[in-house]
């Protein structure tokens, strides 16, 4: 029920469906599951593509032991709908699902996917929540070294990601189905604006309290953006707390003057880019951010607008690159953030831009494309003689 399982989950089983039979299993936050007209509305639209959806609650604490129980509901749960609906692949979407996945797939013999999308360990390091060398740590590097090596097929969202694994699991990836598909985006509804606001709006999509999103670079970028241009609107596109975000703004008076904070039913987001003149996405890098590919790029290149970025986050840098879609920022620095401020400006001035950005979309993050690698991975595992 969350934005991003509206475009990385149901997005894709929407045209999965019309080929496979589908059970899907999922954990929903208390806030979404109270929202009744919206949990009807996905029940009913499920139903119609039929698609069998188990939505399961989701209970973050007492940490460790709830997070184990929902896990051991999940493999029974799994296992109840590999029998009992016959199923023939297990699709598991990230760690957990995968490490259930695997101990299905070892009592029944159904294979599964491993479908990572990103380096979770890495990523809970760089967030603060795991410690490198920890029991923890080990036991989920061990269980991602498993799954990689025990799936019928693997979904990685970078080819940054791929490389990185093939160093690191050389022999458990020697012959192993590796696919890339990056997070894809609904291009039919992320369209160019018709005619663009004279206004000049900088927006910011998703979470920025993830410990993944380098606010400090955000806030540098508005204040810069602010003192170039004062009559300049910013609209950061969130649930996080409006509060905590400000908190970061604190003594830039100029930028929490222009500062608008508000959540947006994911229906809705396109319109909202539509009115932005560009997006920024600034996050971690290094080695937990190889295999991470940002939703919210896709949504915003298909509206034809540019992202200002920095490098070292899956294949972000290279798509901007490639296409000249967007400004890499050097450092957090108001020199370097001035800098990336004047090449944006030079790159609002082209008048191919918006075409470019639409043309990587379709070329690189299409959803119609991505639907049909996973309708043909699915196939090519089914159709194995050793299946």
């Amino acid at each position: 029920m969350e934005p991003l399982g509206q475009s990385q989950v149901l997005a894709y089983l929407r045209g999965l469906s019309t080929d496979c039979r589908i059970t899907l299993i999922t954990y929903e936050k208390d806030e979404d599951r109270n929202d009744i007209a919206r949990f009807t509305a996905l029940r009913t639209e499920c139903e119609r593509l039929g698609i069998r959806w188990l939505p399961q609650r989701f209970r973050p604490r007492p940490k460790v032991i709830a997070p184990a129980l929902s896990m051991l509901r999940m493999v029974w749960l799994v296992r109840r709908e590999v029998r009992g609906q016959q199923a023939q692949l297990i699709h598991a979407r990230s760690y957990i699902p995968a490490a259930v996945a695997m101990i299905v797939s070892r009592t029944t013999g159904v294979p599964f996917i491993f479908d990572m999308r990103a380096l979770w360990p890495e990523e809970l390091i760089t967030a603060g929540r795991l410690r490198r060398g920890s029991f923890l740590y080990r036991s989920i590097v061990m269980a991602e070294r498993a799954c990689l090596k025990s799936a019928a097929g693997v979904v990685s969202l970078t080819d940054a990601a791929v490389k990185h694994l093939r160093q690191i699991y050389s022999s458990e990836l020697a012959n192993q189905c590796i696919v890339v598909i990056p997070t894809c985006a609904d291009l039919d509804r992320f369209v160019p604006a018709e005619n663009k606001p004279d206004a000049i709006e900088i927006g910011c999509l998703g979470t920025v309290l993830s410990g993944w999103f380098k606010l400090d670079w955000l806030v540098s970028f508005l204040s810069v953006a602010v003192e170039r241009r004062p009559n300049i609107r910013i609209a950061l596109t969130t649930r996080d707390d409006p509060e905590e975000v400000r908190a970061a703004f604190r003594g830039n008076e100029a930028a929490l003057e222009r500062l608008e904070i508000a959540p947006s039913p994911s229906e809705q987001v396109p319109d909202i880019l539509r009115d932005q003149t560009a997006s920024v996405m600034f996050f971690t890098n290094g080695l937990s951010k190889l295999g991470s590919s940002p939703t919210r790029m896709g949504e915003i290149l298909g509206c034809g607008m540019p992202v200002v970025a920095n490098d070292g986050v899956g294949d972000v840098a290279a798509i901007i690159r490639k296409y000249d879609v967007g400004v890499l920022v050097e450092s957090a620095s108001k020199e370097d953030m001035n800098v990336a401020w004047d090449k944006l400006q030079s790159l609002l001035e082209d008048p191919d831009l918006p075409d470019r950005c639409r043309r990587a979309a379709e070329e690189v993050f299409s959803l119609k494309s991505g639907i049909a690698a996973y309708r043909n991975l699915y196939e090519d595992i089914l159709h194995r003689p050793s299946q």
